[in-house]
């Protein structure tokens, strides 16, 4: 004789229940995405969690990097210049573009 909550275990994938605490809005977010996908809540929360693992692995999304590309593409050096390792070269060379020539004569000593 068994209890009526206990189920014979399944061979393969096991599930283990989570419990989460949702504000209404939330929930009803749930619901209605569960709804619009043809899913239960637990596939949404699921493909919920997939999708914001990759897109927090994506380098193209990830917004530090995007950051880093929008700059390069904005004042990318010339080729062949390796900032990492040329620093100094690239900190002088973008000073240096910013002089501009003296006017007027040079005092004689």
């Amino acid at each position: 004789m068994t209890n009526g909550h206990e189920r014979p275990r399944r061979r393969g994938k096991v599930a283990e229940p989570v419990q989460v605490y949702l504000e209404r809005a939330d929930r009803d977010r749930l619901e209605r995405l569960a709804g619009q996908l043809g899913a239960t809540k637990s596939d949404v929360l699921r493909r919920g969690l997939a999708a914001l693992e990759q897109n927090l692995s994506d380098p193209a999304t990830h917004p530090a990097l995007r950051l880093i590309a929008i700059a390069e593409r904005e004042t990318a050096p010339p080729a062949g210049y390796d900032v990492a390792r040329e620093h100094d070269r690239a900190l002088i060379d973008a000073e240096t573009a910013t002089w501009q020539p003296r006017r007027g004569k040079r005092r004689a000593r």
